[in-house]
């Protein structure tokens, strides 16, 4: 994370382009409670979430922002079903780009960030967007045991049921 830390609260929007022409960046600590998107698929709001935001231009002069977030995601395990502490670091190069046109432009390895003309970008928005992506879509606590069915009995119940086109097969076999 940056060294620049700020210390007033967390603006709630950012000028984009400003930003990456004064090269500045931001840092911040959140509740993840005030995300309420991602509230939403948390099993309790409590936590933090660490962040900053840098704006620059690259070697090729493309303006960027360097998201980087550090939280501990409480989830519950889909095999288990008991809450657990996913740590989450995330630390991702988007390049900012005015249309969707653009994009083809950005080197390997930025994810394109469509910003209004205006500069206008949310700045909270973006922390929660990369954290929300963060999520697996089924939680599973490291290292606990996928839960084994054994299918066998049925399988043998079904061999024994007689099949009702046997029947049907033995008429069609008859001579006539």
């Amino acid at each position: 994370m940056s060294s620049e830390s700020s210390r007033s609260p967390v603006p709630e929007t950012l000028d984009a382009w400003r930003q990456v022409t004064a090269r500045r960046g931001i840092e911040g600590r959140v509740p993840l409670a005030s995300l309420r998107r991602l509230s939403s698929l948390l099993d309790g709001p409590e936590g933090d979430v660490r962040f900053s935001l840098d704006f620059d231009r690259d070697e090729f002069g493309i303006a960027y922002v360097e998201v980087q977030a550090d939280a501990e995601l409480p989830l519950v395990c889909q095999r288990t079903l008991e809450r657990f502490m996913m740590p989450v670091r995330i630390d991702q190069r988007m390049g900012l780009i005015r249309d969707e046109t653009e994009e083809a432009g950005l080197p390997p390895g930025y994810e394109a960030l469509l910003v209004d003309p205006s500069g206008e970008l949310g700045t909270l928005d973006l922390v929660e967007d990369e954290l929300i992506l963060a999520v697996p879509v089924v939680p599973v606590r490291p290292g606990s045991e996928a839960v084994e069915q054994e299918w066998g009995t049925d399988e043998v119940v079904e061999a024994e049921k007689p099949n009702p086109f046997a029947a049907l097969a033995a008429l069609k076999k008859k001579p006539e």
